[in-house]
């Protein structure tokens, strides 16, 4: 018999983890449901629908070299970097200029919440600190990484602003808090942080730490929100993007972390060495072209023209209550009501389980988030879908309000 045994050979921490729970976790694609659960571009990506093998599908479309696969990819990726530089160059925030040096790309966001935490936290030791509701995977990064986690709650809604004096307190007298995580705009709040707030953070007279802002969804905010060219005024800070919302490229898995140079050279230092593939690295340099930008912005422009046209609608439908976050992403969080009027957790699972399972259109119930009672997120999708989805939506409650 082999003296191998799982539970005293693992990891206790790994033992421990709750992995994240994504949104395919729930309820599949099968071909007709409407998915409007994962904050994904239902019009696609800017590419071309067709490509041809190795070459430009027509006159236009991302360079497959497919026969070159046999290579490894660009260890470095400096064209693609420059592209994103390109894009967030705005001087909204600071005359200086972005370059290659300030970026480490990897796959998804979640390469770069890893890698910070490896960078900077020594397991079993130092801690991170986090402000929900956020998104899930920086404590479950943290807890893949032996880091401890510290929660200090976003204001109640619908502000879901930065507790600013709680957390400046607690990085004041709590040891060992080596890294912030802010997620603007937030996860499922939809609200775009203040940059005052974030400011009072980095000049926080004492904390030796880095201040993290998560943009996953900064194309969805006003114009010139991005912070990401603002890593050239502070030396710890980083900003994460990711092409998987806005540029409808979730699928191949491409994220950004903007920061000072020195930053970014330990975070490029770590990184596996081929992390970003051929095929990953030709879509998004098309899609940051001008042709892909022109197009991922008539993109965004129907989805907001949506996320308005679900604002002014919803409230119209009985059960529906408050908006409970912001309008700066290409989600909703809304709160599901009893027929008391009050927000229900109750109801919200009802109506997100009967949408999902006898209308065909997917959600997510987010009532267990902190300060999230009884809200259900909506991912905008195409006119078509949000048609479809306010038609099943005044069903649903009404069947689950008349039980």
């Amino acid at each position: 018999m082999s003296p191998f045994n799982l539970e005293t050979c693992a990891r206790p921490n790994i033992l421990a983890l709750e992995p994240y729970r994504c949104a395919r976790d729930d309820y599949k694609d099968d071909g007709t449901n409407i998915l409007l659960d994962a904050n994904e571009n239902a019009y696609g990506p800017p590419v071309p629908q067709t490509l041809a093998s190795g070459s430009r599908s027509g006159s236009s479309g991302p360079e497959l070299d497919l026969l070159g696969l046999h290579r490894y990819p660009d260890p470095h990726q400096r064209d693609l970097k420059q592209l994103l530089c390109n894009l967030r160059t705005t001087h909204a925030h600071t005359t200086k200029l972005l370059s290659p040096d300030n970026l480490c790309v990897g796959v998804g966001s979640d390469e770069a919440i890893d890698a910070l935490l490896r960078c900077f936290c020594v397991p079993g030791r130092d801690r991170i600190l986090v402000c929900p509701p956020t998104y899930g995977m920086y404590s479950v990064s943290a807890q893949v990484n032996d880091v401890g986690l510290v929660k200090i709650p976003l204001l109640p809604a619908p502000s879901f602003a930065v507790d600013v004096p709680r957390v400046l307190d607690t990085l004041t007298n709590e040891p060992n808090i080596k890294i912030i995580y802010l997620c603007s705009p937030g996860n499922p709040t939809g609200s775009l942080l203040a940059k005052e707030d974030i400011q009072k953070v980095l000049e926080h007279p004492t904390w030796n730490g880095v201040v993290v802002v998560d943009e996953a969804y900064i194309d969805f905010a006003p114009d010139s929100a991005s912070l990401a060219e603002w890593v050239n005024e502070w030396p710890n800070l980083v900003v994460m993007q990711t092409l998987s919302k806005a540029f409808g490229l979730a699928g191949i898995r491409l994220g950004a972390a903007f920061t000072s140079e020195p930053i970014a050279r330990l975070l490029n230092s770590l990184k596996a060495p081929y992390n970003i593939s051929s095929p990953t690295s030709a879509i998004a340099s098309y899609a940051l072209s001008p042709e892909g930008l022109k197009v991922m912005r008539e993109h965004k422009e129907k989805l907001i023209a949506q996320r308005e046209r679900l604002v002014k609608e919803l409230p119209t439908v009985e059960g529906v209550g408050k908006l409970a976050g912001g309008e700066s992403s290409n989600f909703l969080l809304y709160e599901m009501l009893d027929k008391e009027g009050k927000p229900s957790n109750k109801v919200a699972l009802k109506v997100y389980e009967k949408l999902a399972e006898t209308k065909g259109v997917v959600v997510r119930f987010r009532g267990k988030e902190h300060g999230c009672e009884g809200c259900l997120r909506i991912t905008v999708g195409t006119e078509e879908e949000v048609t479809r989805f306010l038609a099943a939506l005044k069903e649903a409650l009404r069947e689950v309000r008349g039980e």
